[in-house]
């Protein structure tokens, strides 16, 4: 009978705990318990990805690419360290930013024969 208690010891004293657990506070208890370790266990990395979006994207949106010879700098440098262009002037001038009513278009038309 003692080697008996001795190689169930664990499995006594998890479900004597189990027992005293369940008839203090109730199956509802044990069961909404168990249902946020679920949540939190499937939350966490989704959460966690989540961040990894936010933050890449906020830094996909400090680069800028020099429209001289193309070389990806930091919104932080002044100046592109390929060739030396002021990068603030490059953005300034970017067409994607203007609104199309501020935008000039010059039109040359040809007489076709």
């Amino acid at each position: 009978m003692n080697y008996l208690l001795q190689i169930n010891k664990n499995f006594l004293t998890y479900s004597l705990i189990t027992f005293i657990v369940i008839s203090i506070f109730g199956v509802n208890f044990f069961i909404s318990f168990l249902g946020n370790i679920v949540l939190i266990i499937f939350l966490i990395p989704v959460l966690l990805l989540l961040l990894v979006f936010i933050g890449f994207n906020s830094f996909k949106s400090k680069i800028i690419t020099c429209s001289n010879c193309g070389a990806i700098s930091l919104n932080k440098s002044k100046t592109c360290m390929a060739c030396g262009a002021n990068l603030h002037d490059i953005s300034d001038m970017d067409q994607l930013d203007k609104k199309p009513s501020e935008s000039i278009i010059d039109v040359n038309a040809e007489e076709i024969k």
